[in-house]
């Protein structure tokens, strides 16, 4: 989805002719996965990658409709467009996993950010790194703020069109505290804009092919956990609604079924799956077979041609379809000077809130999914896979409070599963890694006092709103008084089980 594509209609021919190529782009990924094309040095330890989708506010803490001059100002490949014009994103380059590389990745990451955010302010407006910002209400979901790049307002028009009707936005949310009523967002919406409130951190892992079911496997049964414990998502359209509302939101926004094909079991085009898998080919033919294209692009590469000349294809079609499947792990088939590799897009995480907080993350991430994947006993062969999704449903609406289902414990809170059992694994999986001691115990050891504190971002933005309400603020005057306060904190660096009041 990151290709460039010119405004157009498609036609019924172009959808057949799609439908085609792609078929035949799945049967060149069966070969090269029989015949062994894919190099030896994609081994799951070889490469880490990082995306983060990041808003853009004014001076007062609205949305700034300026993405466009920002991205001028900033002048770096390694920052690109987004879905609205108060989005941009950064892509971080691939490097190992081990030795220095994850606090190179700190560093880095740090260094970048707050070089575009002094670029940005000489344009208007200031980078905010956060699940959901909460200033955004359903004026900035308006046909005027999709981003210029006409592939955005493209796909908008092909998910409406699949649907029929227009977007319906509805949630009941969680409580402040005990003495507060339950919010309920109900909200109507003609346009896809919504998916750009929801900004993320992608976390990507170069994996060999013989290895990729086990990963993604494992990246599955461990999702709940990693949405518990980085929920920074609490607040949507001015609605107190779950901790990670960016994961029902995401869910709804892109939702091509109209309610009778929801009635009819119809599968959602954000996804979590519905089995364990033996194989990545499972992944991307469940794409093709149940997911009509949303973007009937065809190239002029044929993907047995460019393998009988020795070359890596690009495969663009199936690249292209992937691209509008929204699986929160998400399998991908990239090709890298010539050389065809794969890669496990993990997609559950929101945005910050700190630099710091986003690498221990990460680190948690790529620990815990290595140690479960190698593990003696896998963890999906002790679970079902309904336990799993429900797992991330419970995590994204209690957060680092919620209930979690877990083998041999049953119901346990993500807190103590963590602290108990699972960053003992995180850490053997970065010691497989090679990850320098003092390294994985620094971002371990963040992952472990939040759960300790049991403070996360959703937790800390819940408790400042709920605090300035107390003082008399209005719902509006409490969230622009918070994100103030997130801003401040955030470019100040330290991680959020620090953040105070």
């Amino acid at each position: 989805m990151g290709d460039s594509i010119e405004a157009r209609t498609f036609t019924r021919q172009d959808r057949t002719q799609f439908r085609a190529k792609a078929e035949r782009c799945l049967e060149a990924l069966a070969s090269m996965l029989a015949d062994g094309r894919f190099s030896a040095v994609d081994a799951p330890d070889s490469q880490l990658g990082l995306e983060i989708e990041l808003n853009l506010v004014d001076e007062q803490g609205a949305p700034a409709r300026g993405n466009d001059a920002v991205l001028e100002a900033i002048s770096s490949p390694a920052f690109q467009t987004e879905l609205a014009r108060f989005n941009v994103e950064i892509n971080v380059a691939p490097r190992p996993i081990g030795d220095g590389h994850l606090q190179e990745l700190e560093t880095v990451l740090r260094g970048s950010l707050d070089v575009a955010d002094r670029r940005a302010r000489s344009a208007g407006s200031s980078l905010v790194m956060i699940g959901m910002l909460p200033t955004l209400d359903e004026t900035h979901f308006t046909e005027r703020w999709f981003s210029a790049d006409p592939r955005y307002s493209l796909l908008g028009q092909q998910i409406l069109s699949a649907r029929g009707e227009d977007i319906e936005l509805q949630l009941d949310g969680v409580a402040l505290n005990d003495d507060r009523p339950v919010e309920r967002l109900a909200m109507v919406c003609d346009t896809i804009l919504p998916e750009a409130a929801c900004t993320s951190v992608q976390l990507h892992l170069q994996v060999a092919p013989e290895s990729f079911a086990a990963y993604w496997n494992a990246a599955q049964a461990i999702a709940g956990v990693q949405v518990a414990l980085a929920a920074n998502s609490p607040f949507f359209a001015g609605k107190a609604l779950w901790h990670e509302t960016r994961i029902p939101m995401f869910e709804q926004a892109t939702d091509t079924r109209p309610q009778e094909l929801k009635n009819q079991g119809v599968r959602p085009r954000v996804w979590f799956g519905e089995r364990w898998v033996t194989s990545i080919f499972d992944l991307f033919e469940e794409n093709s077979r149940y997911f009509p294209a949303l973007l009937p692009v065809c190239a002029e590469e044929d993907p047995f041609e460019a393998l009988a000349e020795g070359r890596a294809p690009e495969l663009a079609e199936l690249r292209m379809h992937n691209g509008t499947v929204y699986r929160w792990n998400r399998p991908v088939y990239d090709v890298e000077g010539g050389t065809a590799h794969l890669r496990l897009e993990n997609r559950v995480l929101p945005a910050g809130p700190s630099v710091v907080d986003v690498v221990a993350d990460a680190a948690f991430y790529y620990g815990l999914v290595r140690s479960m994947a190698e593990a003696d006993r896998p963890i999906w062969t002790q679970m079902t896979f309904d336990a799993a999704a429900e797992n991330l449903q419970a995590a994204a609406r209690g957060g680092i409070d919620s209930r979690l289902y877990w083998p041999e414990v049953g119901g346990i809170s993500p807190r103590e599963l963590v602290l108990r059992r699972l960053l003992p694994a995180a850490a053997e999986g970065l010691d497989a890694y090679g990850v320098d001691p003092e390294v994985r115990d620094r971002y371990l050891g963040i992952i472990e006092q939040r759960c300790l504190t049991g403070r996360n971002g959703a937790v800390w933005q819940r408790e400042n709103v709920a605090a300035r309400e107390r003082a008399g603020a209005s719902r509006p005057e409490a969230l622009h008084g918070m994100l103030a306060d997130y801003l401040e904190r955030m470019q100040a660096g330290e991680p959020v089980h620090t953040w105070t009041h």
